[in-house]
C-alpha cells in the first residue's frame, strides 16, 4: 500500500476541518454543553443518581457517543459526496490509488475528527461533572471503534446520496432517534420489561452500554455483546464497501 496518497487524501480533509472550524468542532461542543444545562439542571434535580452514578456523570458517555455517531457520519459523507458532485471523483478512481487507499484516506480523516471532538466533549464534561473512567483502555477502544465503524457507514451514505438532502437523512431520521432512544440519558432497567425487550433490538445500545461501563463499570448488556455489536456492524459495512468498489454502484456525480 502506498501511503503518499493516503496522507494526500487525510491531509485534504483535516484542512477543510480547519477552514470550518467553527461548524465541525465549536459548535458540537456548545450542543453538548446545552445538553448538560437542559438535561443536568431540568433532569438531575429529579433524578439524583442511576445505578449509584450521579446523573449528569450518568449522561456523560451518552452524550459522548451521540456526538461521535453523528459527527463520524456526517463527516465521512460529505468527504466523499463532494467529490462526486464536483466530478472530481473520475481523477480519483482514474489515478493510481487503490480502493483501500481511498477508504483509509477518507475513513482515517473523518474518525479522527471524531475522536478529537469526543475527547474535547470529555474535557468540557469535566468542567459540569467530576468524571472517573474506570477502564481507559475500553473507553479509547470503543472511541476509536464506533468513530471507525460509523465513518465506514458515513463513507456509504456518501457514495449512496445523490443530493445534499441525503446526507442529513441517516444521520437526522435514523442515528439521532437510535442514540436517544438506546439509553442515551437513561438506564433501560428503568423501563418497563416490555420496552426493555424492545429497546435490546436496538444496536446503539450496545455501544452506549458498553462505552457507560468503560467509564463506571455500570452497563445494560454485557461487554461481550456490546463488542461482538460493533465487530458485527464493522464487518457489515467493510462488506458493503468493498461491494460498492467490486460493482462500482453510484460512483459517479
Amino acid at each position: 500500500m502506498n501511503l503518499h496518497p493516503v496522507r494526500a487524501i487525510y491531509m485534504a480533509e483535516m484542512a477543510r476541518t480547519r477552514r470550518t472550524l467553527l461548524q465541525s468542532i465549536v459548535s458540537p461542543v456548545i450542543s453538548t454543553s446545552l445538553y448538560f444545562v437542559v438535561f443536568g439542571a431540568a433532569i438531575g434535580s429529579r433524578i439524583s443518581e442511576v445505578n449509584g452514578v450521579s446523573y449528569g456523570a450518568f449522561i456523560v458517555p451518552g452524550l459522548i457517543m451521540l456526538m461521535l455517531l453523528t459527527q463520524s457520519v456526517s463527516n465521512a459523507s460529505f468527504g466523499i459526496f463532494f467529490p462526486k458532485f464536483s466530478g472530481s471523483i473520475y481523477e480519483l478512481l482514474s489515478a493510481p490509488i487503490s480502493h483501500l487507499e481511498i477508504v483509509i484516506g477518507y475513513v482515517g480523516a473523518a474518525a479522527s475528527k471524531s475522536i478529537l471532538l469526543g475527547l474535547i466533549i470529555l474535557a468540557t464534561s469535566g468542567l459540569f461533572v467530576p468524571l472517573e473512567i474506570a477502564h481507559p483502555f475500553w473507553m479509547l477502544t470503543f472511541l476509536v471503534l464506533t468513530a471507525v465503524t460509523f465513518s465506514l457507514l458515513g463513507f456509504i451514505i456518501g457514495i449512496w446520496a445523490d443530493g445534499f438532502d441525503r446526507l442529513q437523512l441517516v444521520p437526522l431520521l435514523v442515528i439521532t432517534p437510535l442514540t436517544f432512544l438506546g439509553g442515551s440519558f437513561y438506564s433501560i432497567d428503568m423501563l418497563p420489561p416490555f420496552w426493555q425487550t424492545i429497546t435490546l433490538a436496538n444496536p446503539v445500545v450496545y455501544l452506549v452500554s458498553g462505552f457507560r461501563w468503560s467509564f463506571y463499570g455500570i452497563s445494560d448488556v454485557s461487554l461481550a455483546a456490546s463488542v461482538g455489536m460493533i465487530a458485527l456492524f464493522l464487518a457489515a459495512c467493510l462488506v458493503a464497501i468493498g461491494w460498492i468498489f467490486r460493482t462500482g454502484y453510484r460512483l459517479k456525480p
